[in-house]
């Protein structure tokens, strides 16, 4: 992939992520809400104004994911804010946790025209998913799957795509294949594996970030531990999947880091703040923000100094910010 042109401000993108609430129910061990205090689910959202403000400030977008760290079905106005989307003729779509999604909702989104669902579901039995997912009931969240794919039929519609995400850990990853198993079961369409996002490395020892971090490096498959026996479970996996004609999308165990991420060129991310970053791997708006939409305009920011400082510290193989270095997309293990 060619580096991007850094002396013009890029196009304003086509594609956006938008935290749509910081509030969340579970108290995920992989996730940073878990070592902040709970935010309330109102206080947490981001307002409809504001959303309606950003979707008219960016005439070229076409991908709009309503997700971030906190569980989007909590959202007073998530229902108007995908409806909004789709008569702007963007596909939207967003990540749930699936405890609050009764068939109830479920029909409700699927009446919206909601483009993409993807449930996190970390693994294939109770003790081991609910040991992660602090706060969730396997049974109930597998139920509330299959109740999606039921809405879905019965609507005689082909959305929303319906993809399980699985997060692979050391803890985790030999329920892989038993995962792949029920989901062909269920008849949700794919199964996306995932590598941990950050390392956070670049955080000082004694700061907000080091449970997270000390998690992350016992649990990242990225360091060697165990990697033959993760190799194997995503090789018995596939060949599950394949036999049960569900798609399978698997990390890299290793890679190598570099300049070839383009979301700062090709998309941005939104905090239910307000806050305007780089993507959604930073998490944590304290860590790097490129303005502010209750000070700027969504133009402005994108076209802004600090803006086109990221992008070109980013190309820059021998210097590229902080936050990026122990990112998993930029160390394309992802």
């Amino acid at each position: 992939m060619s580096t991007p042109t850094l002396t013009r401000v890029p196009p304003l993108p086509s594609a956006l992520q938008v935290e749509v609430t910081s509030a969340c129910n579970l108290r995920c061990a992989m996730c940073l809400v878990r070592y902040r205090p709970p935010v309330n689910k109102l206080a947490g959202a981001l307002p409809l104004d504001l959303y309606r403000r950003l979707l008219d400030e960016v005439p070229p977008l076409r991908r709009l994911t309503l997700q971030g760290l906190g569980e989007p079905l909590l959202s007073p106005y998530l229902l108007d804010m995908i409806r909004l989307a789709k008569r702007n003729g963007v596909e939207v779509g967003f990540n749930s946790n699936a405890t609050l999604l009764t068939r109830a909702k479920a029909d409700a989104l699927v009446a919206t025209g909601l483009d993409w669902l993807h449930v996190s579901l970390d693994g294939a039995r109770a003790g081991t998913f609910e040991a992660i997912r602090d706060g969730a009931d396997f049974a109930k969240v597998v139920a509330n799957l299959a109740g999606l794919v039921a809405a879905k039929r019965a609507a005689g519609g082909d959305k929303p795509w319906i993809r399980v995400v699985f997060v692979a850990m050391r803890r985790n990853v030999a329920e892989l294949p038993e995962l792949v198993e029920l989901m062909g079961r269920v008849g949700v369409q794919e199964v996306r594996v995932q590598n941990l996002a950050h390392d956070f490395a670049d955080t000082p020892d004694d700061g907000p970030y080091r449970e997270i971090r000390d998690y992350t490096a016992a649990e990242a498959l990225w360091t060697g531990a165990d990697r033959a026996a993760s190799a194997a479970a995503f090789g018995r996996a596939r060949t599950l999947a394949d036999a049960a004609g569900l798609e399978l999308r698997l990390p890299h165990l290793s890679g190598t880091p570099g300049s070839r991420c383009t979301w700062p060129w090709d998309a941005a991310y939104v905090t239910s703040a307000g806050i305007v970053q780089p993507c959604c791997m930073v998490m944590g708006d304290d860590r790097v923000a490129l303005g502010n939409l209750h000070e700027a305009t969504f133009p402005t920011i994108w076209a802004g100094p600090a803006y086109q400082e990221f992008r070109a510290r980013l190309a820059d193989d021998d210097n590229p910010p902080e936050v990026c270095r122990g990112c998993s997309l930029y160390q394309h293990t992802f």
